[in-house]
C-alpha cells in the first residue's frame, strides 16, 4: 500500500512511498454449512449448499490498528433434483374455491 492511500483523497490514491501492512486474525474463524431449496418449475427443484465463514481480523499500520469483521459465503455444490412428471397440472392461483371447482369439473 502506498502513503498517499492513507489521506482519502482518491487523486493521492496509490502514490507515495510504499508502506508495509500486516493482517492477523483476532479470534477464531467460524464457519457453517447452509442449504437451500428453490422451485424451479413443475418437477424440479435447485439445491444449493454454502459454507458461511466469518472471523475478526487486525490490519496493523504504521498509523493505525484497525480490527474488522469478515464474512464470506462460499458456494460449495447447486445441483438440480428432477421428479416425476405430473400427469396434470392446475394453475390455480388468483383463483377462489369457487372458480377453482369449475375449472377442475
Amino acid at each position: 500500500m502506498h502513503f498517499g492511500s492513507f489521506t482519502g483523497f482518491k487523486l493521492l490514491s496509490g502514490r507515495g512511498p510504499g508502506i508495509k501492512i500486516r493482517i492477523s486474525s483476532v479470534g477464531n474463524v467460524e464457519t457453517d454449512l447452509r442449504s437451500e431449496f428453490i422451485d424451479q418449475g413443475i418437477n424440479q427443484t435447485l439445491h444449493r449448499v454454502y459454507l458461511q465463514v466469518d472471523t475478526k481480523v487486525n490490519i496493523l499500520t504504521p498509523f493505525d490498528n484497525i480490527e474488522k469483521e469478515i464474512s464470506n459465503q462460499v458456494l460449495l455444490m447447486e445441483n438440480v433434483i428432477i421428479g416425476e412428471i405430473p400427469s396434470t397440472y392446475y394453475n390455480l392461483e388468483g383463483l377462489n374455491k369457487t372458480d377453482s371447482l369449475e375449472v377442475i369439473e
